[in-house]
């Protein structure tokens, strides 16, 4: 790299490219062929898309018509997704007294329920003080309380059991939300291949176009030399 020079990862987009020709892909994935840099600029933006430069190295370059805004805005959604889905979940944790009142009881479980909700797994603590560590009963059957109240949202995936002077549960969260994002993800891919599907025959259209409209010309241009 030349000193003072920025290389930028991001391909060429639009009036970025200079090349003459390109090789077209329209934006279904058909194969259009190679035509004028100018012509393909005129069908992006008559197509509402943008001319992005796939395959710079090639030649002619390969360009394809695609809406480079939402698919920049969907590479980023399908990275967040991978960050949440990967297997290592954030373990949270949440302390509790054997002797805990109603009230923070309640306030300890909408902070677990919340934690599941979000994705992560939670590492429940009942810490146990004095004489209280020779009835660990008690602190099984209140972590025990708690799972039952919070099983729409999770799961024990390990048992209350005693560690010195604590009695320790992890939860881990449902499968719900990640099938919820599976379903949305689904119908957005549904959404898109009907809108490109709508892209595409307006493209097909404006080509039919050109088409005839170069035919017509070119038989008034013959029309006119049989007259001469």
């Amino acid at each position: 790299m030349r000193i003072g020079v920025i290389i930028s990862d991001e391909p060429r987009i639009n009036d970025e490219i200079r090349v003459s020709q390109v090789r077209l892909i329209g934006p279904n994935g058909e194969q259009v062929g190679v035509i004028a840099t100018s012509v393909a600029l005129n069908l992006a933006k008559e197509a509402n898309l943008d001319l992005v430069e796939v395959a710079p190295n090639a030649k002619p370059p390969v360009a394809k018509l695609i809406d480079y805004g939402k698919f920049k805005y969907n590479e980023k959604i399908k990275a967040r997704e991978a960050r949440r889905n990967q297997s290592t979940a954030e373990i949270k944790e949440i302390r509790f007294r054997l002797k805990i009142d109603d009230h923070d009881f309640e306030v300890k479980k909408g902070h677990v329920t919340r934690f599941l909700n979000g994705g992560d797994k939670v590492k429940v603590t009942i810490m146990l003080r004095g004489r209280e560590q020779s009835r660990p009963i008690g602190g099984v059957e209140l972590l025990q309380r708690l799972a039952d109240d919070v099983q729409e949202y999770g799961n024990i995936e390990s048992a209350p059991k005693q560690e010195g002077r604590n009695i320790i549960m992890t939860l881990a969260p449902k499968g719900k939300k990640v099938h919820t994002q599976s379903e949305q993800r689904r119908r957005g891919d549904q959404s898109r291949a009907e809108r490109q599907a709508r892209q595409a025959a307006r493209l097909a259209a404006k080509q039919e176009a050109q088409a005839q409209a170069a035919a017509e010309a070119k038989a008034t241009v013959n029309q006119t030399s049989e007259t001469k």
